[in-house]
């Protein structure tokens, strides 16, 4: 149970990493630009919109409730990342 555990946990840090990395591709680094409020805020949207595709049974766009999940992990991780940063650093980087 333990290795199978674990096994699903790396697959679920797989596709973080996998949308984090489109996502970065897409958009750049211009999202480390947000402050912390704003990523809660995302945080929140992002739930909002999980709690009404549970409520409907049913979506309007495309993307699913294991998307949204992993948006909100990616979230997560940027806000410790932004919490983790020394003053004076660049925020948008090339990636």
């Amino acid at each position: 149970m333990t290795n199978k555990t674990i096994s699903e946990y790396k697959e679920v840090i797989k596709a973080c990493k996998e949308v984090f990395k489109k996502r970065t591709r897409d958009y750049g680094t211009a999202r480390r630009i947000l402050g912390l409020s704003s990523i809660t805020n995302q945080i929140m949207i992002e739930a909002r919109q999980i709690r009404s595709i549970q409520e409907k049974g049913f979506q309007n766009i495309d993307d699913d409730i294991p998307k949204e999940f992993l948006r909100i992990a990616n979230y997560c991780i940027m806000t410790i990342m932004q919490l983790k940063l020394p003053s004076g650093v660049p925020l948008v980087m090339k990636f």
